[in-house]
């Protein structure tokens, strides 16, 4: 099986949690039911207050760019904006 795994890696600013989770949760729907090139698309908590895991799985490098141009993500992103306490730390996997 091929695929993109990919771990994007969020610090929030303390206090804007709640907020932050609030976008997420309308981002994550519109991510699934938008982008056919995505498998999985979750936010998790670390055990770090403040910081966030998105595990994330496409089918390949043109899915991850649709997903970076689609509308729901440059919307609701521009919402993620100012709950972030820097710019996410990514990783990108490919599947075995």
């Amino acid at each position: 099986m091929s695929g993109i795994g990919v771990i994007a890696t969020l610090r929030i600013v303390p206090g804007k949690e709640e907020e932050f989770e609030n976008v997420f949760a309308e981002l994550a729907p519109a991510v699934r039911a938008n982008e056919p090139g995505n498998s999985f698309y979750k936010l998790f908590r670390t055990g770090e207050t403040g910081v966030y895991k998105v595990l994330e799985c496409y089918d390949d490098e043109a899915a991850i760019a649709a997903h970076r141009a689609s509308d729901h993500f440059r919307s609701l992103g521009a919402k993620l904006g100012p709950c972030l306490a820097g710019a996410p730390e990514i990783e990108s996997l490919p599947a075995v």
